[in-house]
């Protein structure tokens, strides 16, 4: 196992519970329905799927120990299904949901494992809806058939197929998710897409759900589901981000809901002349192999494979690999923008993808096979990786650049977090860290300012960004001790009587510290952000002394090492967790063995061994103050790779814009600073096992996430820590 060095043990969130109605009909019992690779139950009464489990294994994919508290109208599982439709030549949809009002389907005999028609829990319809659970070379198979009834030709705008998975973590401790949970991830990839499903722990068998053979069931979208938040499981929160269904269809949302956002792949929908029918259908099939094998079971069951090396964000002037596996021969690739990417053959199945020279952002490579499949493989083009650093440089020290005196803050010549949508420093918010220059949504900024002249130095950034250091840094971020404030901004009409606060603002909030909640220097997470800060200008002036003029390397670096060792005395909380971002320790340990700091270097090392020796005796080491993040997980089943640069080496987290975006919403975030640290232990194994050529690709996928949140010109995303928000995206 690959386990996550940075973070910490999951924390449990106490909840109520409340009681709900077993609309499923549970207390009528199950049905048992087995096949060679699969132990399988289904309500009896609604006939969806309550448990899954590996033959001879008692892993459940399925959260069948929280069905009790799941059986309510309005919850979802595998073997429901939503649509919407209209009459030929109306513009109003009409909505279809089996789980919304539930009564007991009619059992259907026709050969089937279970077979059910689902009129009476869906109401008056034109749809008949016959649902089977059938056995597919030993795999599960779920099979829709869909007859026009009526007298009218219908249009079916949206169909989607709920997916539900163990990902509940509400009441659960941090060993019990490990040996209970899972997580899932898509591949929006139409007749190649697929969900794969693995454990939290990261070993055993994982799980793929593919277009069943024999139907028509591309993957057009993936939309989160809405459902009630009871207490009992806290749907929608930062311990259960809630589920998400498998579209097929969506032209009826891309019409409403979606209007003018770009979806992944275009909004479709199927016209049905009275007595016509269509199939849908999935099937289940087991990676045997684990995370590393699921590319082989996809592959196993007929879906197209796609793999990109190095991955889908790639930049100009890169050419990149794609290699395609399938059954059938590929009759065409095309470019969407067009010409964006540059498509040549190489050998069968082997091609060469080249950006076009103005290329930049999403595109889409749409693949069709000779058997009439549709695949779609999902790209960012970024600018050169040089060119992408240096306009970040450039646009953090002038565009975010605030250098107002008359700020009674102190945080004039700092780089401040930004809002791009509104082309303007944040200059207060609520959630008083934003505009603080400390915490994760605060620091970011200037943080990121002061990394990249470790790797790209620049004379008038650096020259800027000492400015910062002496103002604003060391002696208002920073105490003289070397305590680190939670804030610099803070909410306190006593302190600031004149200050222009706003008066839209929900500054009751509990997170509108006043000044002296927001200067205590309690939260060792702010610690690690200012070692990283002195730590790259000690690169800097260790490799480019001319570059810096008010303090030499050894400065810096004993800043650095002292900020770290005043994090670990009593009065900082969190100490004895693992930080976000905390690889920078070893890197200023190795740089103080190596200057010579001999006892600087001891004192580092006797704090950090302390904290290794406490983590190495728990069972989910490392800590965190959140309920849940990718602490304590297994980065192998946390990180997962799909043709798609959205998804592809993705650090799970979904609850951050709550606390530092500018969209205070749950929402699964694409490519979260979580990516690129998480990545960080992956090819830190990897070098430890170069055959390993998964963790290589999982890890490439991670650290290459964050230029995705670069903008064209450097600018950063609307939202504070994040990038795009992919859950409010089809």
């Amino acid at each position: 196992m690959v386990r996550h060095r940075l973070f910490g043990v999951l924390g449990l969130l106490l909840l109520g519970v409340q009681g709900q109605s077993d609309n499923l009909g549970l207390s009528n019992g199950y049905l048992t329905i087995n096949t060679a690779n699969f132990n399988a139950r289904i309500v009896k009464d609604a006939q969806v799927l309550a448990s899954l489990t590996p033959a001879g294994s008692s892993f459940d994919f399925l959260p069948f120990d929280k069905l009790s508290v799941r059986a309510n109208n309005g919850q979802y599982h595998w073997g429901d299904i939503t649509f919407r439709y209209r009459q030929q030549g109306s513009n109003n949809w009409i909505d279809g949901n089996s789980a919304t009002a539930r009564r007991p389907v009619t059992a259907v005999t026709n050969g089937a494992l279970a077979a059910s028609n689902l009129a009476p829990t869906l109401g008056t319809s034109p749809l008949n809806i016959t649902r089977e659970w059938i056995n597919v070379s030993g795999d599960l198979g779920l099979r829709f058939t869909i007859v026009n009834s009526g007298t009218s030709t219908i249009e079916l705008g949206s169909l989607g197929f709920p997916a539900e998975f163990n990902s509940i973590f509400t009441n659960r401790d941090a060993s019990t998710i490990q040996r209970l949970c899972s997580l899932s991830d898509p591949y929006i990839g139409m007749h190649a897409g697929y969900i794969r499903a693995n454990p939290i722990s990261g070993t055993g068998a994982a799980l793929v759900v593919t277009p069943l053979s024999g139907t028509d069931t591309p993957f057009e979208a993936y939309r989160n589901l809405a459902e009630q938040s009871y207490s009992s499981t806290s749907y929608g929160s930062q311990v259960f981000e809630g589920l998400y269904e498998w579209q097929v269809l969506t032209k009826a949302w891309a019409e409403r809901e979606w209007a003018g956002i770009t979806p992944w792949n275009p909004a479709s929908s199927r016209t049905l002349a009275p007595g016509q029918s269509l199939q849908f259908g999935f099937r289940f099939s087991l990676a045997k192999d684990g995370v590393r094998g699921i590319d082989a079971a996809v592959s196993g069951t007929g879906t197209p494979v796609a793999v990109g090396v190095p991955g889908y964000i790639i930049p100009r002037g890169s050419p990149a690999q794609l290699f395609l596996q399938a059954s059938s021969s590929v009759s065409s690739i095309a470019s969407d923008p067009s010409g964006a990417l540059v498509v040549k053959e190489v050998s069968t199945g082997s091609y060469t993808v080249t950006p076009s020279s103005t290329a930049w952002g999403r595109v889409r490579l749409t693949v069709k096979y000779a058997d009439g499949k549709t695949q779609t493989i999902h790209y960012h083009v970024t600018k050169a990786s040089t060119d992408v650093l240096s306009n970040l440089g450039t646009f953090l020290t002038t565009k975010q650049w605030f250098d107002d005196a008359s700020d009674p803050f102190g945080r004039a010549n700092s780089v401040m977090t930004y809002d791009y949508e509104a082309g303007a420093i944040v200059k207060q918010d609520a959630r008083v860290w934003i505009a603080g220059l400390s915490d994760e949504g605060g620091t970011g900024a200037y943080l990121a300012a002061m990394m990249k002249q470790a790797i790209q130095p620049n004379a008038a950034e650096v020259a800027k960004l000492e400015t910062f250091v002496d103002k604003v840094l060391w002696g208002t971020i920073q105490t003289s001790d070397y305590g680190v404030r939670k804030s610099i901004f803070y909410y306190d009409k006593a302190a600031q009587p004149n200050y222009p606060y706003l008066t839209n603002a929900n500054w009751g909030s509990w997170t509108s510290w006043s000044r002296s909640s927001a200067y205590t220097v309690d939260r060792a997470y702010n610690y690690v952000h200012v070692a990283a800060a002195y730590w790259s200008m000690y690169r800097v002036a260790r490799a480019y002394p001319s570059l810096v003029k008010s303090h030499n390397w050894e400065w810096y670096l004993l800043h650095a090492h002292n900020t770290i060792i005043r994090a670990t005395q009593r009065d900082v909380g969190y100490n004895r967790v693992g930080l976000m971002g905390e690889t920078v320790f070893g890197e200023i340990l190795a740089d103080l063995t190596r200057e010579g700091k001999t006892s600087e270097a001891s004192a580092l090392t006797t704090a950090m061994r302390s904290r290794a020796t406490q983590w190495n005796s728990e069972a989910v080491p490392y800590g965190s103050e959140m309920a849940w993040d990718s602490t304590g997980q297994d980065v192998l089943g946390y990180m997962p790779t799909v043709p798609h640069w959205g998804w592809d080496g993705n650090a799970r987290r979904y609850w951050d814009n709550i606390y530092g975006g500018k969209l205070q919403r749950i929402e699964r975030q694409i490519h979260h600073y979580g990516s690129g640290l998480n990545a960080l232990v992956l090819l830190s194994a990897f070098r430890s096992d170069p055959s390993d050529s998964y963790l290589l690709q999982v890890g490439y996928a991670g650290t290459s996430g964050p230029l995705s949140n670069i903008n064209q010109d450097g600018g950063t995303a609307t939202v504070v820590i994040t990038a795009q928000a992919s859950s409010a995206w089809p």
